[in-house]
């Protein structure tokens, strides 16, 4: 049902922290413009839980609006069910194509809590639903035999795997065949997951880098591995940046340089300072001075 580089965006705000659609407009035109082939609006790097419920629907119906018709998933990261089930149902009549779906962000629950949550979410919102699994961020594993209980609703269409283990994908693929469509949900493990059968890629650095993003993967869908490596390795150090838990701060700085834009975050984060700016700068601004000239696709 869904492949392809589907960028988590970035929220923009204005200086009094505002909304700024006019510049996500901007912004996620160019994810378009490069060939992405979905957008997933308010996650982990789109400040979702400092959005509130009105707000997230906003982002969505903006990224509906630059999207051209390609699907556009709300991400559900609220710490209660009762609170996701709502938002779920809310994405749904605002138009959502579909729903990324978090375990609870704060309650740390059990497998069966896990797949009782997941369950409802999906009930409530009706929606095709892209699991989020992400042990390491979320606390909770979303693991094979977890799967195999969800796998029975046919809602749940997708894994986005982000449990830092190459393995999972593998085991994923094993364990289901085509059941679930794999994306891999880490940007510095993105080669080697589509190397072992993820067909998707939701991508981070992407919103600063799109026309890399879109021509590894190709590449590696067109077989043609050396071309699709050599990219990575020149982007390595930049995707490092989004495995880290200045992963907001480090890629918005990154599209200030890459795309011209602004690296305002929802307090409590603030914009990069200091030595941990001048370092993402350094590392942002080598890549550009050698920035590869991109094979046809």
């Amino acid at each position: 049902m869904w492949a392809g580089v589907f960028p988590a965006v970035t929220t923009k705000f204005t200086e009094s922290d505002e909304l700024d659609h006019a510049e996500m407009e901007r912004c996620f035109a160019l994810q378009m413009e490069a060939g992405c082939d979905g957008i997933i609006v308010a996650g982990s790097l789109g400040e979702g839980p400092m959005l509130s419920h009105e707000e997230k629907l906003e982002v969505l119906k903006t990224a509906r609006g630059v999207a051209g018709g390609k699907p556009v998933l709300l991400t559900v990261n609220e710490p209660g069910t009762r609170e996701a089930c709502a938002m779920a149902k809310k994405a749904a009549a605002a138009g959502a194509d579909g729903l990324m779906v978090v375990p609870s962000p704060i309650y740390h629950t059990n497998p069966d809590e896990t797949v009782a949550a997941l369950s409802a979410v999906a009930a409530a919102g009706d929606l095709p639903v892209m699991i989020y699994s992400n042990r390491l961020a979320y606390r909770v594993d979303v693991t094979i035999p977890i799967m195999e209980e969800l796998a029975a609703d046919a809602r749940f269409v997708a894994v986005k795997e982000s449990s830092d283990d190459i393995r999972r994908s593998t085991d994923i693929v094993n364990a289901f065949g085509d059941r679930f469509d794999l994306f891999t949900g880490v940007d510095n493990l993105a080669f080697e997951a589509l190397s072992v059968g993820a067909i998707g890629w939701v991508a981070g650095l992407v919103t600063a880098f799109p026309a890399e993003t879109v021509a590894i993967y190709r590449l590696m869908k067109s077989g043609r591995r050396d071309e699709a490596l050599a990219i990575y390795r020149w982007f390595r150090p930049l995707l490092d940046l989004d495995v880290s838990t200045y992963l907001v701060q480090n890629i918005k700085l990154a599209e200030v340089f890459a795309i011209g834009t602004n690296d305002r975050v929802r307090m409590p984060r603030k914009p990069l300072s200091g030595e941990r700016r001048a370092t993402v700068e350094k590392v942002v601004k080598d890549a550009m001075a050698t920035r590869p000239e991109l094979p046809k696709l």
